[in-house]
């Protein structure tokens, strides 16, 4: 009878396993000094080998010259746990049998010693699934089994396991193979089978595992059936479902070219072939990814899963972006591949989505538009000095000249009309509207506003200054007060400080700090504590 590949190959020693040298080293080391531990979890994602190593550690701990971490495979502990038939290595699909009488069953079993082995290994798969209730059922067992018990829980959720459990147990974490390591394995599977395959193919039977051994071979063993002996990266991707780079490169040259049309008639060929677009917009996604880490990392980082020759090609493809542009089409894919999930009409919202990728190339950075408001000008001003940004595109107006310093400034009662007048000429409008609703009073050379509070983020000091000395001709000393613009609150009058705090305050205000402080954001200050007092 045909045995699939998955469970023909399956690693009988450690030394079979992929990857996961982290646990395999901990396990043997552990073998050789007979520290054996009663309560093991092996957490990871599916398909790496979780299940296997506990087999494979219930065999070094039942082989008949044993305990040893490498088990002969010839004896009958080994060839029976190997074929899932010894009576002293149970093991239990916690999603079937989860509850508390299946716990209790259990427990009642560990009091018996093995009937020939050495230990009772107890695997338990899909340990997160048991209840709460049959977790505490099994907590004193765990805790204190007998000499001859071992437990080995594996789950891909290890978060769900109670604390109560895991604190009893020694935890392995088993990694996602790497794809180099998937693929090699890949090729030497193909070896023993007589299997012709390019490297392409196997780098796309590699990516469709996405780090599970299992998938991978499960991949591989459907396109054997499909292809024969001979495995042709096209004919595999047709069959899994996947996109070449030819088809996602559609994307990339429309977003250069700025086509919105070709976009269309990418979607338009998707759903000719009956393709999927959730997938599609998911493989899109993994594609600027690989772009972006392109970009970023170079054509020769391992950080990609993929051949060589794509490496290359990906990185060529990215060299005609920015890395903003890449980072931004990716994000973008993201939600397209979200909402693609919920929608009743995946094609409106993938064309719509690609569409928005288009135009998310013609924006403009905020470097630039910055760069784009034309130079600073600097007001020269008593006490202070003032900086103010002239905008790019000023709206069109009268040039009036700055009068001389012997012209007289408006009457108190118009200054709130021509401020609001320059600044609306001078292109700025948030603070003519925050001016627009203050009370401007003028005394002794100062012009002091009472602004609303909504309004006091827009009351920008260089912006009035500069307004200022349009209409004056002069700058004058300006006060604003965030209060009610009717009429503020009057201030509360501010105590002398006494001669201590004229010291304290002076050192304070003689602080490198602090002075830079205030060059950048002004403001008064009016008392000075020592915290150390």
């Amino acid at each position: 009878m045909y045995q699939v590949i998955a469970r023909k190959y399956r690693p009988q020693s450690f030394a079979d396993v992929v990857n996961q040298e982290h646990v395999k080293t901990t396990l043997e080391n552990a073998i050789a000094q007979n520290r054996i531990a009663h309560g093991y979890i092996f957490s990871g994602q599916r398909g790496t080998g979780k299940t296997t190593v506990a087999r494979i550690l219930a065999r070094c701990l039942n082989c008949v010259s044993g305990p040893t971490n490498r088990p002969c495979g010839v004896c009958a502990s080994c060839t029976e746990i190997a074929a899932g038939g010894s009576v002293d290595v149970i093991e239990i699909d916690a999603a079937s049998n989860r509850g508390i009488n299946e716990m209790r069953e259990l427990r009642e079993n560990v009091r018996y010693q093995p009937a020939r082995d050495r230990y009772k290994v107890f695997i338990i798969d899909e340990a997160h699934q048991i209840t709460n209730e049959a977790f505490n059922a099994l907590l004193k067992t765990i805790e204190e089994p007998p000499a001859w018990a071992v437990f080995m829980l594996c789950t891909t959720e290890a978060h769900k396991i109670p604390a109560t459990i895991a604190s009893r147990c020694q935890h392995f974490s088993f990694r996602a193979v790497e794809f180099d390591a998937l693929v090699a394995r890949l090729q030497w599977i193909c070896e023993r089978e007589g299997i012709q395959a390019d490297a392409e193919a196997l780098s796309v039977l590699a990516q469709a595992g996405e780090g599970s051994v299992r998938d991978s071979l499960s991949a591989l063993d459907q396109a054997i059936a499909c292809c024969g002996d001979a495995l042709q990266a096209g004919e595999v991707r047709a069959l899994l479902g996947a996109f070449s780079l030819d088809a996602l490169d559609g994307v990339s040259e429309a977003l250069a070219e700025g086509a919105g049309a070709r976009m269309l008639d990418v979607v338009s060929e998707l759903e000719r072939n009956g393709q999927n677009l959730q997938h599609f917009s998911r493989e899109l996604a993994r594609y600027f990814r690989n772009l972006l880490v392109a970009k970023i990392a170079g054509g020769s980082t391992r950080l990609i899963a993929a051949s060589e020759g794509e490496r290359h090609r990906l990185a060529a493809v990215a060299a005609r972006f920015s890395e903003e542009d890449l980072t931004r089409y990716l994000q973008l894919a993201l939600d397209l591949f979200r909402d693609l999930q919920f929608s009743l009409q995946p094609r409106f919202h993938l064309e719509l989505g690609l569409l928005r990728l288009v135009q998310a190339g013609h924006l403009q950075s905020i470097e630039e538009a910055l760069a784009g408001l034309g130079p600073t000008k600097i007001v020269a001003q008593k006490p202070a000095v003032a900086a103010s940004r002239t905008p790019a595109n000023p709206a069109p107006s009268t040039h009036h000249p700055a009068p001389s310093s012997s012209t007289q400034p408006p009457a108190p009662n118009s200054w709130r009309e021509k401020l609001h007048a320059t600044l609306m000429q001078l292109g700025m409008p948030f603070t003519a509207d925050a001016i627009e609703h203050s009370e401007v009073t003028e005394a002794n050379g100062e012009l002091r506003f009472t602004t609303p509070k909504e309004f006091s983020v827009a009351m920008n000091a260089a912006d009035i200054n500069q307004a200022v000395t349009r209409i004056a001709g002069k700058p004058l000393k300006i006060k604003v007060t965030i209060g009610d613009a009717a009429g503020p609150s009057p201030e509360k009058p501010v105590p002398p400080l006494t001669a201590p705090e004229d010291d304290v305050a002076h050192r304070a205000l003689e602080n490198p700090e602090v002075q830079s402080f205030r060059e950048m954001f002004g403001g008064e200050v009016r008392t000075v504590r020592n915290l150390k007092e």
